[in-house]
């Protein structure tokens, strides 16, 4: 079984244009994230790419890239065609690294290839971190994840979930001391012969709803393992103002 950790890299993106080339201290962002992940003990690192001028940047640097085709409707979706053209086996997992993540621990790449690969029955693996503000709560842009158990998913969703009954549609921080919400993380691992079948399902009406592609794997039954998170996994960038957060954290 082979690990391979695959840092999809757009440069198309509307709210930071270019975003996987903007300087972070001397270095572009995708270079910092390569270096994040290459720091883990998973030593198989590939950029997933459809921009020549990111592919020159990396080559330059002599990192591995694989070019992409252009119309991925999802990252997903590009990762399958990165196991496709590696030849990986059903088995092998691929971990998701996202390009915009500059910060990102490498106990936590570790932790989410070792989830899925002690777990035989499960297709993905990802992580959560406890949701300890109602503010967090009740953004929808904060996916949230219920979880068995056991660990397996039972829903990913942008609502507040699970939901007091008596709460007369206004939770409070009473009610986020009384259980223990989880904020989904958007690092996963996947199995090379799940992203096989995924790419052949068109999208489900859960998916669709909430804009949550992982929904996907859930409506055809295939197990998503959850765990919580054991470093706290600073914030991605979507934002000149998220850049500028990091550049003013690196800087001191």
């Amino acid at each position: 079984m082979k690990k391979i950790i695959v840092i999809p890299a757009r440069y198309a993106s509307t709210r930071l244009p270019g975003k996987p080339l903007v300087d972070i201290h001397g270095k572009p962002m995708i270079q910092r994230v390569y270096e994040q992940a290459a720091g883990s003990a998973i030593k198989d690192v590939i950029v997933a790419t459809d921009d020549s001028r990111i592919e020159d940047c990396l080559n330059a640097l002599n990192y591995n890239v694989c070019m992409t085709k252009v119309d991925h409707p999802s990252g997903t979706d590009r990762l399958a065609e990165v196991a496709e053209i590696l030849a990986l086996e059903d088995d092998d997992i691929l971990i998701n690294v996202q390009g915009d993540e500059p910060l990102i621990p490498h106990a936590v790449i570790e932790q989410v290839g070792s989830l899925l690969e002690q777990n035989p029955n499960a297709s993905v693996a990802t992580l959560s971190t406890p949701i300890t503000e109602l503010e967090t709560l009740q953004n929808p842009n904060v996916v949230k994840v219920v979880a068995s158990g056991t660990g397996r998913a039972l829903y990913f969703s942008r609502a507040p979930i699970a939901w007091h009954r008596d709460s007369n549609n206004h939770q409070n921080s009473d009610e986020i001391a009384s259980y223990p919400y989880q904020r989904h993380i958007g690092i996963y691992a996947y199995r090379a012969g799940f992203l096989r079948s995924y790419t052949q399902w068109e999208p489900c009406s859960l998916e669709k709803t909430e804009s949550l592609e992982q929904l996907r794997a859930m409506y055809h039954d295939h197990v998503i393992q959850v765990a919580e998170a054991c470093e706290k996994v600073p914030e991605g960038i979507d934002t000149a103002e998220d850049l500028d957060a990091v550049r003013s954290l690196l800087a001191n």
